[in-house]
């Protein structure tokens, strides 16, 4: 069948994604990613025990493998008697609809490649955009981004979206401490059964993740290629996350947030500050002074009136950062700008 050689393919590539990037990860998140790496190639569902021989053996074959594939190429896609470039995303989807799967190849955070084959779920139009969700995959790889977008077209993974949910359940099992995250969990019974409780909370997360891409996509159009080609040519590591942080707040100060508070969606607020990571957190440590006093009062307008502020501050941050690419300044200088203009 076309599809199982498809999924062959695309996996192949995965690989050689894996086997050249999969280093980046600390060993921390490497180690719970791989487990549930190993949890989804082996058809295993969240609930499913599986012991540290099987991780174990499972993982020694998976970096044996990458060990092969550290100097291959990327193959091109097949369709009947058509060869694609593996990053010709919208030709291998155009040839794909009739078929039901959807499919996505590009660049991510840190230049990593991605692809993946999945199941077509639904489309649904955004402005002159596609917004284009997946569920089931046959073909992934160990980052597995929850969305992307790439040109005009929004790719939403259903699948990735509960998995990454669903790491994120089990971090918090470890600590067992009341933060962002507990609260978020609270919104569903975890204890009765997990796999209900993880589809139910990607249901409720999945129009949130929507807005983000949106407001990525309303950002980028402003910003315009030259913050495309600041991102690209960017050789710090550590600026292009601040760069790509800067831009997701104010992806969310024009789309994501106000939604989440006109509409009180109080899970998906805890869950939203329960993905302030450590970049996040130095770049914009005012949210999380708000969102505590919320937390305290439960007086919404206290994020609101945070809001205002922060939709201006994105926006000046983004175009003084701008102008300091155009005038040639140092990667330094542009660095030590949004770490000294915090929000």
């Amino acid at each position: 069948m076309i599809t199982d050689s498809l999924c062959e393919t695309v996996q192949y590539n995965c690989n050689i994604a894996d086997a050249k990037h999969a280093g980046n990860f600390t060993m921390c998140v490497y180690l719970m990613k791989m487990h549930e790496y190993c949890r989804w190639d082996k058809g295993y569902v969240c609930t499913d025990t599986m012991s540290k021989e099987e991780v174990g053996e499972w993982v020694t074959h998976r970096e044996l493998l990458w060990s092969s594939l550290e100097q291959k190429s990327f193959k091109p896609i097949q369709i009947d008697d058509q060869l694609f470039d593996p990053f010709d995303t919208e030709a291998i989807n155009d040839s794909l609809r009739s078929r039901g799967m959807v499919y996505s190849g590009g660049i991510g955070v840190r230049r990593v490649p991605h692809f993946f084959l999945a199941k077509f779920d639904e489309q649904r139009s955004y402005d002159d955009c596609q917004i284009v969700i997946s569920s089931e995959e046959c073909a992934r790889d160990l980052g597995s981004p929850p969305a992307m977008t790439l040109d005009n077209k929004i790719f939403i993974r259903k699948e990735s979206i509960r998995r990454m949910l669903w790491e994120k359940v089990q971090e918090w099992q470890w600590h067992k401490i009341e933060n962002a995250a507990s609260r978020a969990f609270s919104f569903y019974d975890f204890k009765s059964d997990v796999n209900v409780a993880l589809d139910q909370m990607t249901e409720v997360e999945l129009p949130s993740i929507i807005l983000h891409e949106q407001g990525e996509v309303k950002a980028g159009r402003i910003l315009g290629e030259q913050w495309k080609q600041l991102l690209v040519g960017t050789t710090s590591m550590r600026l292009e996350l601040m760069l790509r942080t800067v831009k997701d707040f104010y992806a969310d100060s024009i789309s994501t947030l106000p939604v989440l508070f006109s509409e009180n969606k109080v899970a998906s607020i805890h869950f939203y500050a329960a993905n302030m990571n450590p970049v996040r957190k130095q770049v914009c440590p005012s949210f999380l002074n708000s969102y505590q006093q919320w937390c305290e009062d439960g007086n919404l307008k206290r994020l609101q009136d945070w809001l205002v502020v922060s939709a201006t501050h994105w926006a000046d941050t983004c175009e003084q950062v701008l102008f300091m690419y155009v005038n040639h300044a140092s990667e330094a200088d542009i660095e030590q700008y949004i770490e000294t203009n915090q929000l």
